[in-house]
């Protein structure tokens, strides 16, 4: 099978005309995407517009109804687009033959970028934002490591997540991020009970990205990393930012994939670059480096979470050189309070093999 990951802007929250173009030239088969993750301007009910956008175009191609479309493939809005935020949506392409979980693969092969998709049962009302979530969206990513092929968990750097708003929808997305902890190996599920759920912040996943929406009845689930002897020229990489001053773990996570980012990418080395999914964490604390910052009590505090979004974007987006770069906010067991997580999809450098 073939790995791509293609990306592409918008004009308003309905906009899919780049994807219709190529779905009309033959250059994109309906049935070979398996994801979407959009960051999309405009409240819930835009976000819900776009999904709408997706499920109109992909569905008169499938032949799926519209509900089909939406339980087949996980498709994540990221709403509200501050500071620079320019609205895009990535394409998860996966085309070829199904592999069989398991199916071995040539060990002498470099590492290359595949993804794997899978969605949790309908959550009751009653099971959001607890330990039953958190053992679904567990289970949801151990699902998506498999359909991926990936069998070593190291290799997995990053785990997208939309889960159900629910009341609350702060415990929802703590649930799925520990949840994912739990698949990864980060977290020993004997070591969280309810009370760990946004309460025991030494509790945290290093790749996991969750956002909560009031259209999602389920844990959806897009993992990404390297497979040895995949067939993709991407490549996966990950790490951390400590602050959103933190440079220089951003520059680490480049220099792994071979990208000189000091102080910003090159035209050429920028042309490499894919996307960039930052998980921003700045309004976890009430102050960066020992000072105070306002997001919680200045006029915005309503939009704390956006203003985390812009500031992580602003500084990311100014070493790539991009504003189509995929920017969400959430403190919940996502990385220590106060960081960006970040992962890094680019083009591999000839005879370089998988980031870490």
């Amino acid at each position: 099978m073939r790995y791509e990951l293609l990306k592409l802007t918008m004009t308003h929250p309905g906009d899919v005309s780049e994807l219709e173009k190529l779905l009309v030239d033959g250059s994109v088969r309906a049935e070979d995407i398996k994801g979407i993750i959009a960051q999309t301007e405009g409240d819930g009910y835009a976000r819900g517009y776009s999904t709408l956008a997706f499920q109109v175009l992909l569905s008169g191609y499938l032949g799926w109804t519209h509900e089909e479309i939406f339980d087949r493939i996980p498709m994540m809005m990221i709403g509200k687009t501050g500071g620079l935020m320019s609205p895009h949506y990535t394409l998860f392409i996966r085309s070829g033959a199904e592999h069989a979980s398991g199916t071995t693969v040539d060990p002498t092969g470099d590492k290359r970028f595949v993804f794997g998709v899978a969605s949790s049962r309908v959550l009751l009302p009653e099971e959001i934002g607890t330990t039953v979530q958190i053992d679904v969206a567990a289970e949801t990513v151990r699902a998506a490591i498999a359909d991926s092929g990936i069998t070593a968990l190291e290799d997995v750097h990053c785990v997208e997540i939309k889960c159900p708003w629910g009341i609350g929808g702060a415990r929802s997305k703590a649930s799925s991020a520990l949840g994912s902890a739990v698949a990864l190996g980060e977290i020993s599920r004997e070591k969280i009970d309810e009370a760990s759920i946004n309460g025991d912040h030494s509790l945290y996943s290093l790749r996991t990205s969750v956002s909560a929406g009031g259209e999602q009845t389920a844990v959806r689930v897009i993992v990404m990393g390297n497979r040895a002897g995949a067939d993709s020229k991407l490549v996966a990489a990950s790490g951390m930012m400590q602050d959103s001053f933190d440079l220089a773990g951003l520059h680490e996570v480049f220099s792994t994939l071979g990208l000189a980012s000091q102080p910003v990418l090159e035209a050429d080395e920028q042309r490499r670059i894919r996307q960039v999914f930052v998980n921003a964490g700045a309004d976890a604390l009430p102050h960066v480096r020992g000072q105070r910052h306002t997001m919680h009590t200045d006029a915005l505090s309503m939009h704390s979470g956006i203003l985390a979004k812009a500031v992580a974007h602003a500084v990311v987006g100014g070493v790539v050189g991009d504003a189509t770069i995929l920017c969400s906010a959430g403190s919940e067991h996502q990385g220590p309070q106060g960081a960006n997580l970040i992962a890094v999809i680019a083009e591999a450098a000839a005879g370089t093999g998988g980031g870490r």
